[in-house]
Parts: structure tokens; sequence; C-alpha cells
């Protein structure tokens, strides 16, 4: 390799230099003032449990329903039709609780989606853990009118 040149620097480049590093810095300040921001205390939110016969997917939401935190048992590490226990989601509950200490999040709607086996767990788990249970609402969908019969056999 080649010999390194040192350039002699004038005394405006250097005031120019340590006015740039000052301008980074205080945007660096500002980006780290702003960072607790994004960790609101949000006072009251939304629970959404869908629960289906393979898995159980809990997401909490603030009262827009902008989506705070979500979890599932398959994301815990629960394999097979595990995922879909009673269990699975109350340690899906349990670990979803945790983040949302931070937050400061006490009172919640619930709006509980699907037929699977968690979803009576969930509820049961969401109110062992301190929160405060507004309204529980099943939102699950129902056919209106069903399916298009068969037609008739004929013989």
């Amino acid at each position: 390799m080649g010999k390194k040149k040192i350039l002699n620097q004038s005394e405006a480049e250097l005031l120019k230099e340590t006015a740039d590093q000052e301008t980074v810095q205080k945007k660096a300040v500002a980006a780290a003032v702003l960072q607790p921001s994004k960790n609101k205390r949000v006072d009251r939110g939304q629970v959404y449990i869908q629960s289906t016969y393979n898995n159980t997917i809990i997401t909490f939401a603030d009262s827009r329903g902008n989506t705070l935190f979500w979890a599932s048992a398959g994301a815990l590490g629960f394999k097979g039709p595990k995922k879909a226990t009673p269990y699975a989601a109350t340690k899906t509950i349990e670990a979803l609780m945790e983040k949302v200490k931070k937050i400061g999040l006490r009172d919640v709607d619930v709006f509980v989606k699907g037929i699977g086996s968690g979803r009576e767990a969930a509820v049961r788990a969401l109110a062992t853990n301190g929160l405060n249970l507004f309204t529980i609402k099943d939102i699950t969908p129902v056919p209106h009118n069903g399916c298009r019969p068969r037609k008739v056999r004929r013989v």
C-alpha cells in the first residue's frame, strides 16, 4: 500500500466539522427522547382472542384498534394439537402480560372469536392476571342461511 497523506485543515473546516457533529448529536438526543413516547402509556385497550381447533392467537390493541402486542401458542413453542389446549392459551396470556404491564394497560374489552378449547381459559387467564374486563363479546362469524343444500337424490 502507499503512504498515507496528511492534510492540514483550516480553522474554518474544523469549525464546520464540529458543527456537523453537534447537529448529529442533537438529532440522536432527540431520537432518544422520542423513544419512550413509542412505549406510550395506554390505560384502556382491547384484547382479541382467536381460538381455532389448531391454535390460539391473542392480540392486544389500544382503544382505536392499533395492535400493541400479540402472541400465539405456536410462537411460544407448542407444537401439533397441544397448541389448541387451554393450557397453551393460559401460557400465551402470561407471556403477553409481562409486556402489557410495562405500558400500564389495566382496563380491556375482550373480543373472542372461534370455537377452540382455549377461548374460555384465555378469558379466565386475563382476569387472574389483574386486568379489569369491561366487556366480553363473542364475534365468531355465524352463517346467516347456511350452505346451499345438496340436490335431491334420484333413484
